[in-house]
């Protein structure tokens, strides 16, 4: 089954949740900002996205300028940093078969479907 990791105020967000009602697939919608992942939840997403915690933090959220630019960070406090503030996690994350991608690309999202 697909999920869908999915911010309905992201209009990226909205358009790949489109995308993903008209696959006739069967899937999942994750509001992660209320239902917010658990470390090893994110852990495991950025495995299965092949990328490391920065990578998935959206830095230009205020949130993020106020109180962690220019600080140095290990992962971990990163992956923490997204789990209290998980308005920092980049938008949409489409998961299937155990792999996953940022899916603000609809042909990228298409061929992840396939």
């Amino acid at each position: 089954m697909i999920q869908i990791y999915h911010n309905p105020r992201c209009g990226k967000s909205r358009n790949c949740l489109a995308f993903i009602e008209q696959s006739n697939q069967e899937f999942e919608i994750i509001p992660y900002l209320t239902e917010t992942p658990s470390f090893e939840e994110l852990k495991k997403l950025l495995k299965q996205l092949n990328l490391e915690p920065i990578q998935l933090v959206r830095t230009k959220e205020k949130v993020w300028i106020e109180n962690f630019k220019g600080k140095t960070l290990n992962d971990d406090q990163i992956v923490s940093a997204m789990i209290e503030n998980p308005i920092l996690i980049e938008r949409p994350i489409v998961v299937k078969d155990g792999k996953a991608i940022i899916g603000r690309d609809p042909e990228v999202v298409a061929s992840f479907l396939d």
